[in-house]
């Protein structure tokens, strides 16, 4: 027996007794109870390194903890091996993507295999392989085939000298991680899944054992709004909608709006813009276009905005509400616009106070005395 312990000696010896051995492979006709234990994939673009480590040790400590106690596990492996990192990492190399990605995959398996972690080989995917999204395909078309799968235009980070659609992840200080040109706010026909329509199913949790702070990240993540749509009216002449729909949560709040708020992005703006404002509401659009989602929701960020100079009718009071633009409102979320009745919502009351807008009170506090509110009051009162 050697005196000295060898890594590079011993470790591979027994990972090639191992994998000779099969002792990893997972036999689907076994009668212990079934564990499948989940690790995410690795990207193709690069070596790995001691951050990979750190990600794959624990998850298979555990998947050995389950065999040790009984269960027939299954720990698969394979390579991520779609998306703009491998094209990134392509270009720079000056080859094709599958070339690299290819040459990746071969390297990055010697250095998993040197882990020594209980993945069952055999069970290896690449996910650019036809063998491999040929099944993300079929689940896509069912999903399309049963209605839950659909098109619309949404705002996304656009690359103009990419021509590609980039993840918040991909935007580093509001420039393309790739080329550095400036990413702006694109607003583009894509696909969504329909899974709001598993909104209740979602939330109930039932006979799932998560941590309660998962189920609450769950609700949060969700984010299920209930409330009422409401449209206004619109009589501008040369503009062929009638009405402007909005949800809110508080229709008891409706006799308090006092102007109305729409995206930048929204299609009504271009419309109803009335020639006076067209030059500021055009510099708005441009600005908004050049901050994420992120940026545009910032608490910290000042509320600010553009009058259209057009108006929309309150059809419960008959009131002409003045109609604004202002990026703390997403296309994404609602319809788009929102009622803004600053007495009772921080964001309206914060906007209205800088464009000295009227706040008018619905929902009173106990003991109110009329008096001007110096903040939004959000809390039950008498209407």
């Amino acid at each position: 027996m050697a005196e000295k312990y060898t890594p590079r000696d011993i470790e591979k010896k027994w990972q090639d007794r191992w994998e000779k051995d099969g002792i990893y492979k997972v036999d689907e006709n076994s009668p212990k109870p079934k564990y499948y234990a989940l690790t995410m994939l690795p990207y193709t673009s690069g070596d790995l390194h001691i951050g990979h480590w750190f990600n794959y040790v624990p998850p298979d400590v555990h998947a050995r903890f389950r065999r040790m106690q009984g269960y027939n596990v299954m720990h698969p492996i394979g390579f991520d091996s779609f998306g703009l990192p491998a094209e990134n990492a392509a270009i720079k190399q000056g080859i094709h993507p599958a070339q690299w990605t290819m040459q990746n995959v071969q390297r990055l398996r010697k250095q998993l295999k040197s882990i020594g972690a209980m993945y069952d080989w055999d069970r290896e995917v690449i996910t650019s392989q036809p063998e491999y999204y040929k099944w993300t395909q079929w689940f896509f078309l069912k999903l399309y085939e049963n209605g839950l799968a659909y098109r619309r235009k949404a705002p996304v980070n656009w690359c103009p000298s990419c021509q590609t659609v980039l993840a918040n992840e991909q935007v580093i200080d509001n420039k393309c991680e790739r080329c550095g040109s400036v990413v702006i706010q694109e607003n583009r026909e894509q696909w969504f899944f329909s899974i709001t329509k598993y909104a209740d199913e979602l939330m109930t949790h039932e006979n799932i054992d998560w941590p309660e702070k998962v189920k609450i990240q769950q609700r949060n993540w969700i984010g299920k709004s209930t409330g009422a749509e409401i449209s206004f009216a619109l009589d501008i002449p040369g503009v062929e909608e009638k009405e402007i729909k909005i949800f809110t949560t508080r229709p008891d709040t409706a006799y308090g709006v006092t102007f109305m708020v729409l995206a930048p992005e929204h299609p009504l703006v271009k419309t109803i813009t009335v020639p006076e404002q067209r030059t500021a509401v055009d510099a708005y659009i441009e600005k908004s276009r050049q901050q994420t989602e992120l940026e545009r929701l910032s608490a910290e960020k000042e509320k600010d905005g553009v009058f259209t100079g057009a108006y929309a009718i309150n059809r419960l009071n008959g009131e002409k509400v003045a109609i604004w633009i202002a990026d703390y409102v997403l296309l994404g979320y609602g319809t788009g616009a929102v009622m803004a009745v600053p007495a009772h919502d921080e964001r309206d009351f914060a906007f209205a106070k800088k464009y000295r807008i009227p706040v008018r009170v619905v929902i009173a506090p106990d003991g109110w005395d009329g008096k001007e509110l110096q903040e939004a009051y959000t809390e039950p009162g008498t209407m």
